[in-house]
């Protein structure tokens, strides 16, 4: 007991404490300035008849799915291109220029990017007008600001989703592969068949890791969008944010903080209970 009580400390004030206190914040109204009221299940009836909030749960949803269809394809690509019989110089220089960015804040990431993708002198705009291309008003287009934001966090991210494909790679034993070429199995046969069975359980951790994080997606979206143009970039930690601490709701805010750990925890139970058929251990 004595060796997990520092971790037991630290969850129930960090995570535990804070879980309970939204819950029991929930069932009142609250604006921060005069004494809180009990509300009942209000809040939580709320929930259901708020048009914003199903529209930020389905932007949040679509940028996770795409987070993680990025993240782990374009990663495992890159995996195998690094693991292959290259200098290891070359391979040391990939490593560290993919995995740089994730090692620099959010807020300037999202600072940075805001710059780049000005319609009117960011750098993507410039270099594409100097081809004859009109480039779209990136952040302000409906059409593009959520997929411009996907890339950011691409572009941010993808180095640590590397980073733990590239490790899982280099456990996949060579004999494996010998014993697949002395049967006459070739590249993509050997890849389909040994390589990603035995990788299974790596994709399957950094699938489970990057939906939370996608899921939980503020920083770019508050700094580069404000949510916008209209509700097409507005998170749901976001839309937490704003009723709590701008519209001084913050009875409604914990409800909604409450759907977003319901929705990350369900999701992550059925991703545990889909990978009972495809995870190899």
């Amino acid at each position: 007991m004595a060796f997990i009580s520092p971790a037991m400390v630290l969850f129930i004030m960090f995570v535990g404490g804070p879980l309970l206190v939204a819950i029991g914040l929930a069932f009142f109204k609250w604006d921060l300035l005069t004494p809180a009221e009990f509300a009942g299940t209000n809040n939580f009836e709320r929930l259901f008849t708020d048009a914003t909030l199903r529209r930020v749960l389905l932007n949040t949803f679509v940028f996770a799915f795409a987070s993680v269809v990025t993240h782990v394809g374009i990663g495992m690509l890159l995996a195998l291109a690094v693991n292959r019989q290259m200098n290891k110089f070359v391979q040391y220089w990939v490593r560290t220029a993919f995995f740089f960015p994730f090692l620099v804040s959010w807020a300037a990431v999202a600072l940075l990017w805001k710059y780049v993708l000005d319609p009117s002198f960011g750098i993507f705009s410039h270099y594409l007008g100097r081809l004859g291309i009109e480039a779209p008003s990136w952040l302000l287009d409906p059409d593009w600001a959520m997929a411009s934001i996907i890339g950011v966090d691409w572009w941010h991210t993808i180095g640590y989703t590397f980073v733990i494909l590239l490790a899982g790679l280099q456990t996949v034993p060579r004999s494996l592969h010998e014993a697949a070429m002395v049967d006459g199995a070739g590249p993509v046969r050997r890849f389909w068949s040994v390589t990603l069975p035995c990788m299974s359980p790596t994709l399957f951790f950094a699938m489970v890791i990057t939906f939370i994080g996608a899921f939980q997606i503020f920083d770019p979206m508050f700094i580069m969008t404000k949510g916008g143009p209209g509700d097409t970039t507005r998170s749901i930690v976001m839309y937490t944010y704003q009723q709590a601490f701008q519209a001084f709701d913050v009875g409604y805010g914990a409800a909604v903080a409450i759907v977003v750990f319901l929705v990350i925890m369900l999701v992550t139970l059925l991703q545990f209970r889909l990978s009972r058929k495809w995870v190899h251990e």
